[in-house]
């Protein structure tokens, strides 16, 4: 019986503190991470969730779709761990817009991210506000 109560309980603060850290993460991070998975050079990699909020703090760059983006787009991790400039995925937030006409695609990499802002397909914007803090794991 006290066994059943102390699974009770845990699981009861589990959810309290998902609830609770996911409703303080900035609007825009929601979606950031929140999946739990990202992708990371061509490949999906899982994060820990959820992210905590760090306005302001970010180093590592990773692009956010808000308005939606290709059938399976997920947020695009631009460093992740075996890189020398990652920094424990404290996330430097860049929104993804595509452009007007311009069909979504799916993106995978930073290298395509920065390949279809060269094309002009989609625009880039530096969110501060939204950075958060969210390893990723390989």
């Amino acid at each position: 019986m006290i066994c059943m109560k102390k699974i009770l309980f845990t699981g009861t603060l589990a959810l309290f503190l998902t609830v609770i850290l996911v409703g303080a993460t900035p609007a825009g991070a929601q979606g950031l991470l929140g999946r739990g998975t990202v992708f990371f050079d061509g490949a999906v990699a899982r994060t820990l969730v959820p992210p905590a909020p760090l306005p302001h703090g970010g180093v590592d760059p990773i692009y956010v779709f808000p308005g939606g983006g290709a059938d399976g787009q997920l947020s695009v991790a631009g460093v992740g761990p075996g890189d020398r400039d990652y920094h424990g995925g404290r996330w430097a937030v860049y929104t993804v817009a595509f452009s007007d006409g311009v069909t979504p695609y799916l993106l995978t990499s930073d290298e395509e991210v920065h390949v279809a802002e060269a094309a002009g397909d989609i625009v880039l914007t530096r969110t501060p506000e939204n950075d958060v803090r969210c390893p990723v794991l390989r």
